[in-house]
């Protein structure tokens, strides 16, 4: 656990001082499972918008994607919380998740798994097709 530590933050700190070359995005693209049923979803969060899965509700704080030219790297700050009936949310994972490394900084809960897939861009409304030309008489 604690080279896990060790190692997660020689990667944030190469990530930090590579800042220059990360394009912050306002969409991050997440992967869940739900261990006892074996359902994995794919979800989008906004950025600072809590959303739920399954008795988590996750929040983007920051998500953040390489160039192009760099070698793909995703890289998204999470806080994830349980919420339980009756009771203040409790948080399970509060840090820095990586799209090419799930398990250096993961969420460790008995019933369900998170992770990064991609920061994207916000997702544009499609745009109506072009009306036919009006046929002469």
């Amino acid at each position: 656990m604690r080279l896990a530590a060790v190692l997660a933050a020689a990667v944030l700190a190469a990530a930090r001082t590579a800042a220059a070359d990360t394009i912050s995005e306002p969409t991050a693209l997440l992967q869940g499972l739900d261990k006892t049923t074996a359902r994995v979803s794919e979800f989008e969060a906004p950025i600072g918008k809590p959303v739920r899965f399954g008795d988590l509700s996750i929040v983007v704080r920051d998500c953040e994607r390489n160039t192009p030219e760099e070698r793909p790297e995703n890289t998204a700050f999470l806080e994830i919380y349980e919420l339980r009936p009756d009771e203040q949310q409790v948080r399970l994972f509060s840090g820095w998740m990586f799209s090419s490394s799930p398990a250096l900084s993961a969420l460790e809960h008995p019933i369900y798994d998170v992770n990064v897939l991609e920061c994207k861009g916000a997702v544009l409304p499609a745009e109506p097709p072009p009306s036919p030309p009006n046929k002469p008489r």
